[in-house]
């Protein structure tokens, strides 16, 4: 099977973990190379068109969260607001990344300490899913745990001081991208373009 080289941007650590476990699943023999994140999608806004550009010689693969565009095109069209190049693949998990964890139901509860009835259902329909992660790890019975992924008392910071490398691990060790595909129609979609994605190659 021949190779994928492929360029990834991302809005923070966990999206790109998120990211390259998809593709490692893909079973396209992807090869990542350079992972862009710096901050947030602000910079993925100002930048796309910079990848889109590029995506004539390496395809580039772009996760973002939908935050509270009303739905997945709305972003794209919004920041790119030019012909997409076919080598360029976009997408968005709603409403955030972190509602792709949650849809591993059993398997997040067991991380955190929670009982997997205090896990919500229907993720993409929460309209902050990390909030909602963050207030099942208040629960947790790992105070380790709670340490790492709730913002500590009195602090202004809307996480915990290791919430990113806390949920990374998750990611890396138990998250089943085919459960949480079941339950989250945007990761599915998401799975399914990796998983037939042919570049174009030439001028």
């Amino acid at each position: 099977m021949s190779t994928i080289p492929v360029q990834i941007a991302v809005e923070d650590e966990l999206s790109e973990a998120v990211l390259r476990r998809m593709l490692r699943h893909a079973g396209r023999g992807y090869e990542v190379g350079t992972a862009y994140r710096r901050g947030g999608s602000g910079y993925l806004r100002r930048t796309i068109r910079g990848w889109n550009n590029a995506a004539q010689g390496v395809p580039f693969v772009l996760l973002t969260d939908l935050d509270q565009y009303f739905c997945p095109k709305a972003p794209i069209d919004e920041w790119l607001r030019v012909p997409q190049h076919p080598n360029l693949v976009i997408r968005v998990a709603v409403r955030e990344v972190e509602a792709w964890l949650l849809a591993d139901r059993a398997n997040l509860a067991s991380f955190l300490g929670v009982r997997e009835s205090f896990i919500p259902g229907n993720v993409e329909t929460l309209p902050r899913p990390k909030e909602a992660l963050i207030d099942l790890a208040r629960q947790s019975r790992s105070s380790e745990l709670r340490d790492r992924i709730v913002p500590r008392h009195g602090s202004t910071a809307r996480q915990g001081p290791d919430y990113n490398g806390c949920l990374v691990d998750f990611v890396a060790s138990r998250l089943d991208l085919n459960v949480a595909a079941t339950e989250s129609p945007s990761l599915s979609r998401a799975l399914g373009r990796l998983g037939t994605f042919q570049p174009v190659w030439g001028p």
